[in-house]
């Protein structure tokens, strides 16, 4: 939906958090869920939404062109506006184990590149025309999967083919572009200050080089192309995952020329390192999602663990650890249970502030671990909670 014109900014909820991988389930979810939601939200109002198409369903509607007319029309019929797509998750994302295959195929791959270009070419079909548009991707790989330079150059060479068919792509037909990659916890990018270091000393550097001798022209010219097209999926739980604030991270991310793509709303959860802290974690030990831990001591040290099962078992050897965040997505209006809090007061007035200000025209709210939170923190129907959230978020952007 519109919040307003002028910076612009529009609000969706992300489409991941309805289980669907082929475009027949993608609609019904839009027929189903999506409209509701819709007349909750802004009856009567033109709805944007951020669509999650997986490969399957990439395949299918690129393969036919009645699919994606029947599309567009179901869009402009119930007034959706297509703005943004979740490109993170390639395959299977709900209804059985994911765990790190979310981050597989990642920008190693020609497949990651093949698949995240028929997203650009759909939403290009979509958007409307004074409105650019963005997806969010896999922030390159995995951490444990990079072992060297040369998993670097596959990365890179495939993010600056990206870069050169978006600038193409913009030329040819108008359609403004871009993506945004996703830090995220144990990924190669984790941390504000590892993605500022990526973009100032890899993308603007060998990207907007490669960029260069794909279009033949200046790097100079390629450098300015890699900012427009290539960005940051700011993520809300990933970031206060890390102990960061998040305005300061806005801000860092500005200072550098970074293009924030996409803003995530999320939250983490977040609880005590005692005895209770960690019997009140247990229900959120479930098989499909990582769901990757963090812990500080009064001290400031940081702990990591890659799933809460494995942090689980290992806590009680650890009596300095104070407090631990989650990577587990419970609904923003989540006001706490007992020991179980959640990261949503990161996301404060001043944040919202910057938001207002233009730093990032889209705005997803991001609740995807719908189906899994258990029954101490389940708020029932998901068209509901998904109402929920877009109150709570519009009551604090004014």
């Amino acid at each position: 939906m519109i919040i307003q014109q002028r910076p612009p900014l529009h609000l969706t909820y992300c489409l991941n958090i309805h289980p669907g991988e082929s475009w027949a389930e993608n609609l019904a979810a839009l027929q189903e869920k999506t409209l509701t939601i819709r007349q909750h939200v802004a009856p009567g109002q033109w709805f944007g939404v951020g669509l999650r198409i997986a490969q399957r369903a990439a395949e299918e509607l690129t393969a036919s062109a009645e699919l994606r007319a029947q599309a567009l029309g179901f869009f402009h019929d119930n007034q959706i506006y297509p703005f943004t797509i979740n490109g993170f998750p390639y395959g299977r994302f709900h209804a059985g184990p994911v765990k790190e295959n979310v981050y597989a195929p990642d920008w190693r791959s020609p497949e990651r590149l093949q698949y995240t270009l028929q997203l650009v070419d759909l939403l290009s079909g979509w958007l409307p025309a004074e409105i650019d548009g963005s997806i969010s991707t896999v922030p390159c790989s995995f951490k444990p999967w990079i072992k060297g330079t040369d998993d670097l150059t596959l990365i890179v060479d495939h993010l600056a083919a990206a870069v050169a068919y978006l600038v193409a792509l913009r030329e040819n037909t108008g359609r403004d572009i871009h993506l945004g990659l996703e830090p995220e916890p144990d990924c190669y990018l984790e941390t504000t200050a590892e993605t500022i270091a990526f973009f100032k000393n890899i993308l603007f550097t060998a990207g907007a080089q490669e960029v260069a001798r794909i279009l033949k022209c200046y790097r100079s010219d390629a450098e300015a192309m890699v900012r427009r097209h290539l960005g940051v999926c700011f993520d809300t739980c990933h970031v206060a995952l890390q102990g960061e604030d998040l305005t300061e991270s806005l801000r860092a991310y500005q200072f550098e020329g970074i293009r924030i793509s996409k803003i995530q709303l999320s939250a983490a959860l977040r609880v005590p390192s005692n005895a209770d802290g960690w019997a009140a974690l247990q229900p959120f030990v479930e098989p499909v999602y990582l769901h990757q831990v963090k812990g500080r001591s009064p001290s400031g040290a940081l702990f990591s663990w890659y799933d809460l099962p494995v942090a689980l078992e290992e806590l009680p050897n650890l009596p300095d650890v104070q407090e631990l965040r989650v990577h587990f997505h419970v609904p923003l209006f989540f006001t706490g249970a007992g020991v179980l809090q959640s990261t949503v007061d990161a996301l404060t007035p001043d944040f919202f502030q910057e938001i207002r200000r233009g730093v990032c025209p889209h705005l997803e709210i991001e609740t995807y671990t719908f189906d899994v939170l258990p029954p101490e923190v389940h708020p029932g129907d998901v068209t509901q909670s998904v109402s929920r959230e877009f109150a709570w978020t519009l009551e604090r952007l004014g």
